[in-house]
């Protein structure tokens, strides 16, 4: 009897413990739900506090902040880029621009502390919406570039020491327009080589100066690609690689200047000393040369003081001597 009455308490007790879990549950469940309720109804009074957004605009943000709440984004984050349009008095559809592309990055598994950071960034610099826009969807291609760089590395089966340093360097590399190729190779020889985050963030730096040197040079971003895949064809060491480049980018801006020296256009100036022609209806008129009629007589008037020519009394009109 003893048994079956320890048996029986130990259901009971497992049951209690059971729908206390359930009920625990459903609990952090709607508290979660209030919560969310609570940030929207925030947000809409900090909306409310402008002018400048519709009633259909303020439900059309609202959904979209909450879409980014829901994806992950920390409520701190989006609340503080609300704060800041309606400071800046920006229009809700360049709000709800920039809310789309976190959110696009965010469903990807990608990052989006830096998006967030620019937008601010821009923000506080006073910079005009388009160019917030801009660059962050800049930002936000490099990102996904980088994040698609390291994604195939490891599907390679290539082992990753520090995966989120490696994903900056890549990112910075990007922004300084390094060719996605070159990253790619680098990664995976890098790693392969067994060099260390510092290395390959080194020789990373190295490659951004030559590209940025490049782009100074005037070569356009296929030139600078074609570049630096030919010097990775021609060689499998790292170092001389970036060797490669340097003498292969040497050459290029050597061919561009004589190409521009050769295509200078002459003086206006001529080697007669003609100058150019003026808005007048005459003609260019010549270092030394008197301007002349149609005639070719020159003309009786002009525009410099004329030489006077020397008086002389004739002999016969000298004055007798008085008489006496």
């Amino acid at each position: 009897m003893i048994s079956k009455r320890k048996i029986k308490f130990k259901l009971i007790l497992s049951l209690i413990t059971l729908l206390v879990i359930i009920s625990f549950t459903i609990s952090i469940s709607s508290t979660e739900t209030a919560t969310i309720d609570e940030q929207l109804e925030q947000l809409r009074g900090i909306l409310d506090s402008s002018s400048v957004y519709s009633a259909f605009q303020i439900t059309m943000l609202l959904k979209s902040a909450q879409n980014l709440i829901e994806s992950g984004i920390l409520f701190e984050n989006t609340r503080g880029i609300i704060e800041n349009g309606v400071e800046k008095s920006l229009d809700a559809y360049s709000m709800k621009k920039i809310f789309d592309l976190i959110l696009e990055t965010q469903q990807e598994n990608i990052p989006t502390e830096s998006l967030i950071n620019k937008v601010n960034e821009g923000f506080a610099k006073n910079i005009d919406k388009a160019i917030i826009i801009s660059v962050i969807s800049t930002k936000a291609e490099n990102l996904r570039k980088a994040a698609v760089i390291l994604n195939e590395a490891l599907q390679e089966g290539l082992e990753i020491n520090g995966e989120e340093e490696i994903f900056e360097i890549l990112v910075n590399s990007l922004e300084n327009d390094v060719p996605q190729e070159s990253l790619c190779w680098l990664l995976k020889t890098g790693t392969a080589e067994g060099k260390s985050i510092l290395e390959i963030s080194e020789i990373s730096e190295e490659l951004s100066y030559l590209s940025l040197l490049a782009t100074d040079s005037g070569l356009s971003p296929e030139e600078i690609s074609f570049l630096f895949k030919k010097a990775i064809e021609n060689s499998s060491n790292i170092e001389e690689i970036c060797e490669n480049i340097q003498t292969s980018l040497e050459t290029q801006i050597s061919t561009i200047k004589i190409e521009e020296e050769g295509e200078a256009e002459p003086s206006t100036t001529s080697v007669s000393g003609t100058l150019p022609t003026s808005s007048s209806e005459e003609g260019p008129v010549s270092i030394g040369e008197t301007p002349t009629q149609e005639g070719g007589e020159a003309p009786t008037e002009t525009g410099g003081t004329p030489t006077p020519e020397p008086t002389t009394t004739p002999v016969d009109e000298t004055p007798p001597p008085p008489e006496d």
